[in-house]
């Protein structure tokens, strides 16, 4: 379970910053940096965890709960064309300077899950598996999740047929069987190697 020790060693304001969907054909990926207060309510910290663990409705209720709390939580963005011009990593990495650009309070150190993190004018520490370690990255986790999944949905409403309120994007066997039928939309990452092979 992740909780507060590395960003108690570290000291200061800690953001932890974590993105999703860099794996989908289609959608944008989304980065994600929370700050959360070192005051957090037991019962609030227990309900964060990697985001891949919890279900839809409970990462809802996560989110609203660290909200609620005072947490200082952005999301941002980077497109589909972004995606293409740049690659995928790196598109990755500008949603997540984003990200931390648009916290309320700028952090003395930042917390990203995995090996490479953005390049940003303070300290950053990279770990690996860091959304199941530290809370911070956990709700980040939680909170980049839950608004792509959301984006995905509304996407979703104005492209049907590609399930992508159920998939968010994957390349599930159904999503590529509707790629063949339906073609690709504007949406799609026309040059990402999973779709090609679709």
């Amino acid at each position: 379970m992740p909780d507060f020790s590395h960003e108690r060693v570290l000291g200061g304001v800690v953001a932890g910053v974590d993105e999703v969907g860099r794996g989908p054909l289609a959608g944008p990926v989304m980065a994600a940096a929370a700050v959360l207060p070192p005051d957090l309510p037991a019962q609030i910290a227990a309900m964060v965890d990697d985001s891949k663990r919890l279900s839809a409705a409970r990462r809802e209720a996560a989110l609203a709960a660290l909200i609620g709390a005072g947490a200082d939580i952005a999301v941002a963005a980077a497109s589909v064309a972004e995606i293409e011009e740049m690659n995928i990593l790196r598109a990755s990495l500008l949603a997540m300077r984003r990200a931390v650009a648009r916290l309320r309070v700028w952090p003395d150190r930042v917390l990203v899950d995995g090996k490479i993190g953005p390049d940003l004018p303070i300290p950053c520490q990279c770990l690996v598996g860091g959304d199941s370690l530290s809370l911070s990255i956990a709700a980040a986790s939680i909170a980049a999740k839950v608004v792509r999944d959301r984006a995905m949905e509304r996407l979703a409403r104005r492209y049907p047929g590609y399930g992508w309120e159920r998939n968010a994007g994957y390349g599930t066997a159904s999503h590529r069987a509707a790629i063949v039928s339906l073609g690709v939309t504007a949406h799609h990452r026309r040059g990402f190697g999973p779709l090609l092979r679709s």
